[in-house]
């Protein structure tokens, strides 16, 4: 292994909308990265238009966050006379990274954002230094490397190529069950391109196992009458092993999931801020346990920790289609007055609950409901009504944006 050590290393969220965004830097992330409405990986997420990008930059720099846009599809030949003027709009919003993986699309980020950072995308399947080292020569500030590399791969990377080429890695969230994320099987099965954003995944679909000559006789792969889901690959999870990824070389720590909620990016960028200043604090910590809590209290598949350790056998798949799902959110925190927290409500609980509180980059604390108000200042027993005002009284005071949540087991 390498013998390089990055002491602050940077956490990179998703934000798939401004809320989102505005999230991700509350919580803890060093930087966003985000799509506008074409020429990225994400169609599901809603994206951002110009005036909905420009508040996010804003935003982000203003606490000192940077924002790095994908431009990461493959674009056909119809789409291309539209791309200097989208990378034209990037490069006068101010962004400060465009994320790219197709040739082309290369030469003209360089030609229209020649003072944004290039960043090249694990699309491109950078599995070797040599190929690290032809996008350097290309113009390149950092690469993403493939998810199929373990870490003693990248640290090979890493001293084989130059130090002022940064590293990405994904250390949390979805893993493709496709090489670097290239697919045809959307598009073979429904018509939807995954190389343009619009992955219908199929690869989390029950299948089952036909004969030739026994047309709708279908024949169980596993022990499930549910058939096998041969394809669907657990999730990533490398919070227990920020100090193994920082002295392979990595540089910018990646969480997967553009597609995801609102109260996910929250969870992830703060449970993954705490890891990594943990580390940054003391190399040798463990993890503190409240961090890998936190990942629990996610949407997830079961975890693992990828190729990072090796070719990973049987366990990296799993026989069902569904997510571990043991929280909900209860609240958002609008203000704390008078020693209470103030929430506008989301999920209906009652009194003397337990909730959970999560605060902008600090270890959450329990609450319990034992008294609560409405708007009003009438005393209630339950909180039934999406968007109400509900008071709670509260010994600490609890920051605007904080979550109250609450189990669902």
């Amino acid at each position: 292994m390498s013998e390089i050590k990055i002491t602050k290393p940077e956490l990179l969220c998703p934000a798939g909308d401004l809320e989102r965004l505005k999230a991700a830097v509350d919580f803890g992330a060093d930087a966003v990265y985000l799509a506008g409405e074409e020429f990225g990986m994400r169609t599901a997420a809603t994206n951002f238009g110009e005036a909905d990008m420009r508040v996010g930059v804003d935003y982000a720099h203003k606490h000192g966050v940077r924002i790095f846009v994908t431009c990461n599809t493959l674009p056909h030949n119809d789409e291309i006379p539209r791309l200097p003027f989208f990378l034209e709009q990037l490069a006068d919003i101010g962004v400060d990274g465009i994320i790219a993986s197709d040739i082309g699309t290369i030469g003209l980020v360089k030609k229209y954002c020649p003072k944004q950072e290039l960043h090249v995308s694990v699309q491109s399947g950078i599995v070797n230094y040599e190929t690290a080292r032809a996008f350097y020569d290309m113009g390149a500030k950092r690469i993403v490397v493939a998810r199929e590399l373990s870490l003693e791969e990248i640290a090979e990377i890493r001293a084989k190529t130059p130090k002022e080429l940064d590293i990405e890695a994904f250390a949390h969230g979805a893993m493709c069950v496709s090489f670097s994320a290239r697919c045809l099987l959307s598009s073979y099965m429904t018509g939807r391109d995954a190389n343009r954003g619009d992955c219908a995944q199929p690869c989390r679909w029950s299948y089952s196992l036909m004969e030739q000559t026994r047309p709708g006789q279908y024949f169980d792969i596993t022990e499930t009458d549910k058939g096998t889901y041969i394809l669907n690959a657990n999730d990533l999870c490398m919070a227990e092993h920020i100090k193994a990824m920082c002295e392979a070389g990595v540089y910018s720590f990646k969480i997967e999931g553009r597609a995801k909620s609102h109260y996910y990016t929250a969870v992830t960028a703060n449970a993954y801020r705490g890891a990594i200043d943990n580390y940054i604090n003391n190399p040798d910590n463990p993890t503190p346990q409240w961090v890998m809590d936190e990942l629990e209290k996610i949407s997830h598949r079961p975890y693992s920790t990828g190729f990072y350790f090796g070719v990973p056998k049987k366990e990296q798949t799993y026989p069902t289609a569904g997510y571990v799902r043991s929280y909900s959110v209860a609240g958002v925190v609008k203000g704390y007055e008078n020693g209470m927290v103030v929430l506008e409500l989301k999920n209906k609980f009652l009194k003397g609950q337990e909730l959970d509180c999560l605060q902008p980059k600090q270890e959450p604390f329990i609450l319990f409901a034992n008294e609560m108000y409405d708007g009003d200042g009438n005393a209630i027993d339950s909180a039934p009504h999406p968007t109400m005002t509900v008071k709670i009284p509260c010994d600490r005071p609890v920051a605007v944006g904080s979550l109250l949540r609450m189990k669902t087991e």
